[in-house]
């Protein structure tokens, strides 16, 4: 029973912090949502915080299930990168929690919000950079240092996906791989 009440509330808490942001979601919100007394929320997390950070860690686990179920060892750096970096973007899209949490970064600064923004993408570039460490051994890429090329390949793609389209029309996933690979790849010297 307790653990239907601890989901009902972790449910209740994402939709909350998905429409409202996390500033201004409220633990008395969260109570109402849940169709539970607020004490009870208190049994199994001390504050907001604490419960915001579960969902949190939840949703960097999905992230990273997501792309292991789409990652095979007989993929190549690039195709392994390519599509792991997709699949992760996808989230800043799809997943409405995400998308309310870089909104209220960018409006508010939430200092929680800028605090698990950043843990989301230090994530994503130690994640990417260990493909980078399984490319160099492999020798299918140069030796370089995995977390600086692993943040910029992620920046990369940021740019691409999202501040590109801020002004221009949309690129689709075949050219912003194209570009990819032209970019980090191939580079932009005839040779």
């Amino acid at each position: 029973m307790s653990i239907d009440r601890k989901q009902q509330i972790i449910g209740a808490a994402t939709n909350s912090f998905s429409l409202f942001g996390y500033k201004a979601t409220t633990m008395d919100q969260i109570a109402k949502l849940a169709n539970v007394g607020k004490g009870t929320i208190y049994t199994f997390y001390k504050n907001k915080e604490e419960l915001f950070h579960e969902i949190i860690s939840s949703l960097i686990h999905e992230m990273k299930v997501s792309v292991e179920n789409i990652i095979h060892e007989d993929l190549s750096f690039y195709e392994k990168v390519d599509r792991a970096l997709f699949k992760l973007l996808e989230y800043r899209t799809d997943h409405q929690l995400m998308i309310k949490l870089i909104q209220e970064e960018k409006e508010m600064g939430t200092p929680a919000v800028k605090d698990v923004v950043q843990k989301i993408e230090n994530t994503i570039v130690q994640y990417v950079g260990g493909f980078v460490q399984k490319g160099i051994e492999k020798g299918e890429i140069k030796p370089c240092d995995p977390e600086i090329t692993a943040f910029v390949i992620f920046k990369l793609y940021i740019a691409l996906i999202f501040d590109w389209e801020k002004v221009r029309k949309p690129l689709e996933k075949d050219e912003i791989s194209k570009l990819f690979k032209l970019y980090l790849l191939n580079g932009l010297s005839k040779r």
